[in-house]
């Protein structure tokens, strides 16, 4: 395993973190997006009290290290790489009490098949390892989602959760699968979901216990946990290339089995 200053460096030279590849505008179109009140970028979270644009920016500063200062608005924005780590060994920390209880129940799902999956197998293999039973609701579920009305359906890879398009793993940002993988387990919720995107926040609007990655451009799910609804948010580029992740991943897998 790297050293944290290893990793720090690894997640600056990578832009996992440090100069990411979002640029500012994206950024605050988004926080602008949330706090007016667009349902797509809250990921599928309701949020207790409203969040100004100046909110979700102080907010995005202090969580996942984007540039503070309201009049940076074109070019280069940033995230932490020491909130990434930090974020990371909370993550852990959360995964590793889970796996202590007898046969928890852990769901696993993302909307970054050409990233972040790299990090979801890794670690499903790791919690069915240490006795966890990895969940499966709904797969082969079909519905309309976002890809141009097309419809889409649940398939597992190993135990995660994504979306199909024609036979393609693809990009979403939707609640509705999480949604409806909850439903179906008809109120025998899973002791934690590991996810992002609207996965993550389906999950945690429905008060299941949830550790998540987001990119800065996604900030439904830092003010989620903001308000208590997502246990932890891991600040990342979510879509670098998969080999990239490695690291991150050693990281998180060793502190685990350590904590066991």
């Amino acid at each position: 395993m790297l050293s944290r200053d290893q990793l720090r460096d690894h997640l600056v030279r990578t832009r996992i973190a440090g100069d990411v590849a979002t640029p500012r505008e994206n950024n605050l179109d988004h926080y602008s997006s949330l706090a007016n009140g667009d349902p797509y970028y809250a990921l599928g979270l309701s949020f207790d009290h409203p969040w100004s644009y100046r909110d979700v920016l102080a907010l995005m500063a202090k969580s996942a290290g984007v540039v503070a200062d309201p009049g940076h608005r074109w070019g280069q924005d940033t995230i932490d790489p020491e909130l990434t780590i930090d974020a990371l060994d909370a993550m852990a920390e959360r995964v590793a009490a889970v796996l202590a209880r007898p046969e928890p129940r852990i769901l696993f799902a993302t909307g970054h098949p050409t990233g972040l999956l790299a990090v979801h197998l890794p670690l499903a293999a790791l919690c069915e390892r240490h006795g966890a039973r990895l969940l499966t609701p709904g797969e082969g579920w079909t519905y309309a989602g976002s890809g141009f009305g097309r419809p889409r359906r649940i398939r597992y890879l190993q135990d995660v959760a994504m979306l199909d398009d024609r036979g393609n793993f693809v990009h979403t940002h939707d609640a509705a699968p999480m949604r409806h993988m909850l439903h179906e387990l008809d109120g025998d919720l899973p002791d934690l979901v590991i996810a992002d995107h609207g996965w993550a926040g389906a999950a945690g609007e429905a008060g299941v216990p949830t550790v998540a990655f987001a990119d800065s451009n996604d900030p439904g799910l830092f003010v989620g946990e903001a308000e208590g609804k997502i246990d932890v948010v891991v600040p990342l580029d979510d879509n670098v290339l998969p080999r990239f992740y490695a690291p991150l991943t050693e990281r998180l897998v060793t502190l685990v089995s350590s904590a066991l």
